[in-house]
């Protein structure tokens, strides 16, 4: 088999595919995560707080120069902020596999019916039983 025909049948398996289409919708979630903390969470937290701007918290440790770059700084008002990120993230993540156990423990709760074959084999058995 050539390499090139082995690379398609890799990248044509089911798995790579939902692998692709996962890590696509995820960026696209973690942009939606990052402006609800940033845009609709942060603002009222910081305003009950005093009207603090946690993405501006930080510690410098030297400040810019005269230019106004060079500042050395531990932002952790950022870091917060990506904390939130991720509760937030980590909890959507939960509810959607909890919501999807619940449907695969439901389809594993409903046993599939016995083939045609065993029906009328176990009703024969069943009359020989009796003595019919």
């Amino acid at each position: 088999m050539s390499m090139l025909s082995e690379f398609k049948a890799f990248a044509m398996r089911g798995n790579v595919i939902d692998l692709a289409v996962g890590v696509v919708i995820g960026a696209a979630f973690g942009k939606i995560v990052t402006s609800l903390v940033n845009d609709v969470i942060m603002p009222p937290i910081g305003n009950l707080i005093g009207g603090i701007d946690f993405s501006s918290y930080k510690y410098v440790l030297t400040a810019a120069g005269p230019d106004g770059t060079g500042e050395v700084a531990i932002q952790y008002g950022a870091f917060l902020n990506t904390m939130i990120q991720f509760a937030i993230v980590a909890f959507a993540i939960f509810m959607v596999v909890k919501a999807i156990n619940r449907v695969s423990k439901k389809a594993e709760e409903a046993p599939a019916p016995p083939p045609a074959d065993v029906v009328l084999l176990t009703e024969i058995r069943d009359l020989l039983k009796q003595g019919k």
